[in-house]
């Protein structure tokens, strides 16, 4: 085990006094839903007497705003009820090293790796005022946990931005090393080893420290070989001992899957089912499962966005008050008019307010490169949702008939007559011998689904270019198999 010079400062001769762990893992992307776990489970520890937070990192980052409110939960609300410990089991890059340096210790598994803490955007390339206005506020928090917990300041600054150039030099009076910005770099050769200072990180570099690096320079306590040993050097230095085995608390399934269903893919399987699902249930006559698909793929995609915090009630009414719109729009008014328009733009709104974090009273556009992150992921998700749904109906329309075990979500085709017609009804019934120009009424209002009368023949038509009201004089102008295409005997 490899430990700082200076880890024991418990005296030899006082008993440990007993104390309670507990390990928390952080892995995968920082985003609020992590934020949530490690309050949930910080709170479930600290009430079952846990004194040392052990927090297992592995993560190449995530959200600056996700991170920042971890990085002030572990500071301002924890760090006073218990001891915060960052194990970096893996790696602690970007935002991952924010929070990790956020707790009162760094211990590091030999063979990691911490730092590489530049914000990025996937809005654009970030430049001049708007990249300083990102690096600044990033700064500021790794400031804040240098000033907390006693890590060299210059060193986090270094991580964020290329142009903190850090120097080491010795003091000459304590024997202790000193990390300073070139400007700030000390000239008193009598106090200072002036002529020994040595450069760390160069003005064109950003910032990322191995374990033993870290080790060196006082941003880790301590490298160990493992969890046991962590343990052991807590014990060591703090006069400690740990009685029983540390609990372990890890995210639970719904945590999990709230995540989960946030990715970019797995939205964009809910937005093709979704649309897929709306496009069958007007494809075809009633309501059945293809509607009920829809309702619940979008009730998930509006839940998780909620859970997350992306949604809040004013999107979401928006949202839910353009489909009532577009419902009226439907099956109500004739054509499509104002009613339908609005319906639109109210869902598109909801839609887009649920891909930015944004409070009730405030326009949902994106601040900063966390907010292009999460909206880009939002779009792409959408976007191959809606790809996805455009080659599936292509298919589905062609061959979905034909499936047997499918014929309950689309009409069966029939065989062509004998004079070249064909008709939705059963094949052995005598009522199905309909063609193109014949001239019947709808008995059902088609919108634009609905039933026809022609002579006997009682037929599932679509209108096409309009709404038809109930006892509209229709005509027959297209047969593609099951599918029979009306017009009203006004329509030009």
């Amino acid at each position: 085990m490899l430990l700082g010079v200076s880890a024991f400062t418990a005296e030899a001769d006082k008993a440990p006094r007993p104390a309670k762990a507990a390990v928390i893992p952080c892995k995968g992307m920082i985003d609020q839903g992590l934020l949530d776990s490690i309050e949930r489970r910080s709170e479930t520890a600290m009430q079952a007497g846990a004194d040392y937070l052990i927090y297992e990192i592995e993560t190449y980052g995530g959200l600056v705003d996700a991170a920042d409110s971890i990085a002030k939960y572990f500071i301002q609300t924890v760090g006073s009820r218990a001891r915060t410990v960052a194990y970096v089991q893996t790696e602690a890059i970007s935002a991952g090293a924010l929070i990790s340096v956020s707790c009162n210790d760094v211990i590091m598994r030999q063979n990691t790796t911490i730092g590489d803490c530049a914000p990025i955007s996937m809005g654009g390339k970030l430049e001049g005022v708007e990249r300083e206005k990102a690096e600044s506020f990033i700064r500021a928090a790794f400031q804040r946990a240098a000033e907390a917990n006693g890590y060299p300041e210059a060193l986090l600054k270094a991580m964020v931005t290329m142009q903190v150039e850090v120097w080491r030099i010795k003091d000459l009076e304590t024997g202790q090393w000193g990390f300073y910005e070139r400007r700030d770099l000390p000239s008193d050769a009598d106090r200072y080893d002036v002529d020994g200072a040595e450069q760390i990180v160069g003005s064109e570099e950003l910032l990322t420290l191995t374990a033993s690096q870290a080790l060196e320079y006082g941003v880790a306590r301590a490298v160990v070989g493992g969890l046991d040993e962590a343990l052991t050097f807590l014990e060591g230095r703090d006069g400690v001992r740990f009685a029983e085995p540390p609990m372990r608390l890890q995210t639970t399934w719904s945590e999990e899957m709230v995540r989960w269903l946030n990715s970019p893919a797995v939205m964009g399987v809910l937005v093709m089912l979704a649309l897929l699902g709306v496009y069958l249930e007007l494809s075809t006559p009633g309501v059945g499962l293809p509607g009920l698909v829809a309702v619940i793929c979008f009730a998930v995609i509006i839940g998780s966005k909620y859970l997350t915090g992306l949604a809040n009630w004013v999107e979401i009414v928006l949202f839910f008050a353009g489909v009532i719109l577009l419902l009226v729009e439907l099956f109500v008014l004739p054509g499509f008019g104002v009613a339908g328009i609005f319906g639109i733009l109210l869902v598109l709104g909801g839609l887009f307010g649920m891909l930015v974090k944004n409070a009730p009273g405030e326009l949902p556009w994106p601040e900063g490169p966390e907010d292009w992150t999460v909206l880009t992921n939002g779009v792409l998700g959408m976007l191959y949702g809606f790809v996805g749904f455009l080659v599936l109906a292509s298919v589905l329309s062609r061959y979905l008939p034909k499936l047997r075990f499918m014929s309950g979500l689309i009409l069966m085709p029939t065989p062509a007559m004998a004079n070249g017609a064909a008709a939705t009804a059963s094949v052995d019934s005598p009522r199905c011998g309909v063609r193109v120009g014949d001239a019947g009424t709808a008995i059902s209002d088609l919108r634009p689904v609905g039933k026809a009368r022609f002579g006997d023949s009682m037929v599932d038509v679509v209108a096409t270019a309009e709404f038809l009201d109930r006892g509209t004089a229709v005509e027959i102008i297209e047969i593609h198999g099951n599918r029979v295409v009306v017009k009203g005997r006004d329509s030009a």
